[in-house]
């Protein structure tokens, strides 16, 4: 969280253990708004915003250490969980197709791998063009109401896969989903950044996508079971998966309706009159959120963005280093992942054991993904963290690459795919990075999206480096992926030094002014977000 020094300067204070000899009552009143100019400007703005939390907005209020985490477990099992769960049912209407790749989906469609890179590049770009704009829509109408309507539609998409015959038939639903499930996942994380502190969205992002792994696991157990099923009326099993992982995400979607609060103060409703909190853990929820970032209450959580400042969030250069991060190491990994099957299959392994052998590394990917968000919040270093991920990826595609001995020694060859593809996903760590580096609402909203379609440019161009003339193993494909990652190494480490080096320039600026020129930059400055002299970027 951030407070003012003896100069009105803003400095880094993590947890309660950062105020030794203080009592845990002293240090939840040890906060920016102890200044009363600041706290009545903020106050201003609340007001004129109109948050929807403003009325719970209270300098002077105090809880205790453990008051404070029970209301935190109570978020961990309604916001973060639920989170996990409708991400859950985003991954079925993915993952389902390569459990699909396992049984005779190409020859039944009449395709080959380079159709099916046309089919998932296509996917990338529908879900690429529709995340700004799905972000916006959220932003506009709230996410408690965009998000499960998102869910319930792509639902009913991914059904109706069940009945696709023809290349063109992929081409068309592919296209769908990727055009409904844009901006999910941007939409899901700022709602979640509405219950949490900067150094706490770090783990709860990572534990959220856990669901990547955790759903590739159930999807192969149920393909297990799916895939054994034939009848008059569908004699060709991958068309259950469809029908079947499509249904339970429909039910996710409808639930979703309920479940889903449109902020901390908006908890009660009339299937669920006694809300989430008590009115003394409301006022703590908004608070501790409010004390370590103010300005997540500087717009209505139903006020759309306007041109103009997603023109700013569009053009901020402070974002790039992180948004290239993203771009190089999901290019670097994605389509080693998507083509998983296909190779365990051209080197000797059946259907069943293909889809089996997914479970192994899914699970690594589990443990690892929360370890490293574990670590980040611990270290409070996201680019050193990052790190790990093209590292860990290099350390076994070079020895993949130029291994002679691949395609005899199949069970070497999973080993190998399955600590590589085990690594830890980059995913939780961007996507807090530039939300915590956004310093408004607005600019999060944007940033957030953004970083995600970096995401998915990187995956459009990772689907296609795996080529059909390149099969089984992928040499020329793999080298690439090598040149990438280790592009994306030292992306990550520059960016470390450039942030350092914008904290320091705003240092400089800000001791350059005297104490009334800092009280006055203070409230009425015209620098906005991360732009002001008071913020410090993390890194």
């Amino acid at each position: 969280m951030s407070k003012f020094d003896e100069k009105g300067a803003s400095v880094e204070v993590q947890d309660a253990s950062d105020l030794e000899g203080s009592s845990f009552e002293e240090y939840s009143y040890n906060h920016i708004f102890r200044d009363p100019a600041v706290a009545e400007h903020y106050r201003g703005v609340y007001e004129k915003c109109e948050y929807e939390c403003r009325h719970l907005f209270d300098p002077e209020y105090t809880w205790t250490k453990e008051e404070e985490k029970k209301v935190v477990w109570k978020l961990e099992w309604r916001v973060t969980l639920w989170a996990f769960i409708m991400f859950t049912s985003l991954n079925f209407d993915r993952f389902n197709l390569s459990q699909a790749l396992s049984t005779s989906f190409l020859k039944d469609l009449h395709m080959n791998t380079n159709q099916l890179n046309i089919g998932n590049t296509l996917n990338l770009v529908f879900f690429l063009i529709s995340e700004l704009p799905s972000q916006l829509i959220s932003k506009k109408i709230g996410a408690d109401v965009w998000i499960p309507t998102q869910i319930v539609l792509w639902s009913v998409v991914s059904i109706t896969q069940s009945s696709i015959t023809t290349p063109a038939g992929f081409y068309v639903t592919r296209c769908l989903l990727g055009a409904l499930q844009g901006g999910f996942i941007c939409e899901v994380g700022l709602w979640m950044s509405y219950f949490y502190t900067t150094s706490e969205f770090p783990l709860r992002l990572s534990i959220f996508y856990m669901s990547n792994s955790f759903t590739i696991v159930i999807s192969s157990l149920l393909a297990f079971a799916l895939l054994k099923i034939k009848t008059e009326a569908i004699s060709q099993s991958w068309r259950w998966l469809f029908i079947v992982e499509g249904l339970l995400t429909l039910v996710i979607g409808l639930a979703s309706f309920f479940l889903m609060p449109a902020s901390a103060a908006q908890t009660k409703a009339w299937y669920r009159p006694n809300g989430w909190f008590t009115d003394h853990e409301e006022k703590i929820v908004v608070n501790r959120v409010l004390r370590d970032d103010p300005s997540k209450g500087d717009m209505h959580n139903r006020e759309p963005v306007h041109a103009n400042e997603l023109l700013k969030t569009i053009l901020d250069y402070d974002h790039l280093p992180v948004y290239l991060i993203r771009f190089l190491i999901d290019m670097g990994t994605h389509p080693i992942a998507t083509y998983l099957q296909i190779v365990l299959r051209g080197i000797g392994f059946t259907t069943f054991e293909t889809n089996a052998l997914t479970i192994p590394y899914s699970i690594i990917t589990i443990i690892c993904i929360f370890s490293i968000g574990y670590f980040s919040e611990k270290v409070n270093s996201r680019a050193l963290t990052l790190a790990i991920v093209p590292t860990w990826v290099l350390s076994c595609l070079i020895p993949l690459r130029f291994w002679p001995n691949a395609q005899k020694d199949k069970w070497g060859t999973f080993a190998l795919l399955t600590v590589l593809l085990g690594h830890p996903t980059d995913n939780p760590l961007t996507n807090s990075w530039v939300s915590a580096n956004s310093n408004s609402v607005r600019s999060r909203a944007v940033s957030t999206a953004i970083v995600n379609m970096f995401s998915q440019a990187g995956t459009i161009v990772g689907a296609n480096i795996y080529r059909e003339d390149d099969r089984p193993l992928y040499h020329r494909g793999n080298s690439a992926l090598i040149g990438i990652n280790f592009a994306a190494l030292a992306v990550t480490i520059i960016s470390r030094f450039y942030y350092k080096w914008r904290n320091s320039q705003k240092e400089r600026a800000w001791n350059e002014l005297d104490i009334k020129q800092q009280e006055e930059y203070l409230s009425g400055t015209t620098d906005e977000g991360n732009k002001r002299l008071d913020f410090k970027f993390t890194y």
